[in-house]
């Protein structure tokens, strides 16, 4: 993926990186990697992680914690031994910070957020250097310091969340937060929370705000309810525009840039583009209905697409659209990619990791890591997986063979949601 990052975010991977080598282990031949914000450091749902281990002996994933969090489609952050996300319980949302060795919390805080419908958070908490930034389904967008929780600012956005809630996860871009609230999202300043710019008052969509390369320039893509922008991150000016509609204006897998364009898919019969962006505005390449992303996103991996086809796992070639491979059973999971396998999460909670091949569905290994409900991405970082249901009950799967953490061990933590300090005033059905 293309995606041009400001100089603060590139030496924060830096950082990350180096942090990592200490979390594996000098000698170890596991790569790790930080995740620092929803679908990771390129926004594409790749992993630079390697050397992870799929060797589960008896079948069944290593548990290392278990934990809960309160209801929500909450992904995760991680960032050196800290793991964030978020959750909801009795009318309140909870921001986690979270020991990514033992599950044991570091801080947690509080605010009051009446659900818009599902309870609980949609959107994925974003790590900025020292900061965290979160974004809640009514529009609390909030800055807190990420070793410590404290709050730093909060506003409500000025706009109104659209049926589902929104569940744009916070994506920064130099001095700026950017959401998808509005017509074709908001920015605000990152250290204060001011507002800078605001592309219009109509009804978001629920993807998260995805950078693109044109030319030497940094772009946005913004999918609203009924259209695809390209904005300009500078001042929010829209530079263009592809309509796609859904029933109940449901866009809600992030766009995926590939090369000079762009895949869009949505559920509800609509399907899926490819489109080129070499000239501007964009160009239909090819378009069908063999991808069908109801909420979770595609992933690329070389000539490949991977994604759940509403509730079918399916391959396209990358060129054509052509479906190369389907597998049901899974239902409407979701998945990552990380050392050329997919890191799948099915519908109920079973773990799959497979080889990332349009030649065909070969599982690697498989095994329950929680029971329930489960339509929020798994992440992989630093030879841990990390899963969740819509409960909030969170599992750390141990994938990072024999020098892995043994700090954890596989008991249940009581950890709910309770008001820690009020910051004031993801997926869809």
């Amino acid at each position: 993926m293309q995606a041009s990052v400001s100089l603060g975010q590139q030496v924060m991977v830096v950082v990350s990186m180096v942090l990592s080598v200490f979390v594996t282990g000098f000698g170890d031949e596991t790569f790790g990697d930080d995740w620092p914000n929803w679908r990771g450091p390129d926004h594409n749902g790749i992993s630079n992680e390697t050397g992870w281990t799929t060797n589960w002996p008896g079948g069944t994933p290593k548990i290392l914690w278990r934990a809960s969090v309160g209801q929500g489609f909450s992904s995760f952050t991680v960032v050196g031994d800290r793991v964030y996300t978020m959750g909801h319980a009795d009318g309140n949302d909870t921001v986690y910070c979270l020991k990514a060795g033992t599950g044991e919390v570091v801080w947690k805080r509080s605010y009051r957020c009446p659900p818009v419908q599902y309870p609980g958070p949609r959107a994925t908490p974003t790590v900025d250097g020292a900061y965290l930034y979160t974004f809640s389904q009514a529009g609390d967008l909030n800055c807190f310091k990420a070793d410590t929780g404290t709050v730093i600012w909060s506003r409500k956005v000025p706009a109104s969340p659209p049926q589902w809630g929104f569940a744009s996860s916070p994506f920064i871009y130099g001095n700026l937060v950017i959401v998808n609230a509005g017509t074709s999202g908001m920015a605000f300043n990152k250290g204060t929370g001011r507002p800078v710019w605001s592309g219009g008052n109509g009804k978001a969509g629920y993807a998260s705000v995805v950078p693109y390369k044109r030319g030497s320039r940094t772009m946005l893509l913004v999918f609203s309810s009924r259209a695809l922008f390209g904005v300009s991150p500078a001042n929010g000016r829209r530079l263009w525009s592809f309509d796609w509609v859904t029933n109940y204006d449901v866009n809600a897998a992030d766009p995926l840039v590939v090369g000079g364009g762009v895949f869009i898919s949505s559920g509800y019969g609509v399907g899926c583009a490819m489109l080129s962006l070499a000239r501007g505005a964009p160009r239909v390449v090819w378009r069908n209905h063999d991808m069908k992303n109801h909420y979770n996103s595609t992933v690329r991996w070389k000539d490949a697409l991977y994604g759940f086809d509403d509730a079918v796992l399916r391959c396209l070639d990358l060129k054509t659209g052509r479906s190369q491979w389907a597998q049901p059973g899974l239902g409407k999971g979701a998945l990552m990619i990380a050392d050329g396998k997919l890191i799948i999460l099915s519908e109920r909670g079973e773990l799959v990791i497979a080889e990332a091949s349009p030649d065909s569905y070969k599982v690697l290994a498989r095994g329950q890591a929680v029971r329930g409900h489960c339509w929020t991405t798994p992440i992989l970082a630093n030879g841990r997986i990390y899963c969740r249901t819509d409960r909030g009950d969170v599992a750390c799967v141990d994938v990072g063979g024999k020098e892995s953490s043994s700090e954890g061990t596989d008991r249940p933590r009581s950890e709910t949601p309770e008001s820690a300090g009020s910051v004031g005033r993801r997926p869809t059905p």
